[in-house]
């Protein structure tokens, strides 16, 4: 069983634009590459910011349109917020605030086994690295520049580097890199 932290960034390190906005990724259509399946399939939980929650709750799911859709994972989610936020219907979600330890505790036990992904955002991810509870990062880097926007990793990670453990080309713009987090690494809040 591994915490591992999947997304997609922007080559110059951006997960969204300032405002949350995902439409430079969205331009590559379905940019979740050909391990998409194989990955979820080998998760048991999910960790996800408020921002991330809300960003499918507009964009995807549109709840109470004609266009809706059903929430997109069978697996229990867990949404960090500090916020009131809405539940989308038949979804397995449980809103939480404050440390990741202790909810982390929880997904380990309802994963069974499986895997647990931080599905988003940066500083969530982040604070995993912090509680020392993440293994592995999945990036999918796509060929686009955003200049600024929400970073994908907000830590100071040098002492020891994470370990880079495999690099593949997904078509002509994402090159997708696993790396494994030193259980030892002193991750920092950028700016500190």
């Amino acid at each position: 069983m591994k915490t591992q932290y999947y997304a997609a960034s922007s080559l110059d390190g951006f997960i969204a634009t300032t405002n949350h906005s995902l439409d430079w990724l969205l331009q590559f259509g379905e940019a979740e590459g050909p391990g998409y399946d194989e990955f979820l399939a080998e998760v048991g939980a999910i960790a996800m910011g408020s921002a991330t929650y809300q960003w499918l709750v507009d964009h995807y799911i549109k709840a109470g349109t004609s266009e809706e859709k059903p929430w997109r994972f069978e697996q229990p989610t867990w949404i960090f917020t500090s916020r009131k936020l809405t539940s989308v219907r038949n979804a397995d979600l449980c809103f939480v605030e404050g440390a990741v330890a202790p909810v982390h505790r929880q997904m380990v036990a309802a994963a069974k086994g499986k895997n647990i992904w931080i599905a988003g955002g940066g500083e969530l991810a982040g604070q995993f690295i912090d509680a020392g509870l993440l293994d592995e990062l999945i990036i999918q880097v796509a060929s686009v520049t955003l200049g600024q926007g929400r970073p994908l990793l907000p830590r100071l990670i040098a002492f020891p580097p994470l370990r880079l453990t495999s690099v593949q080309a997904l078509g002509e713009a994402f090159a997708e890199l696993h790396y494994d987090v030193p259980r030892q690494a002193e991750a920092m809040p950028v700016g500190t």
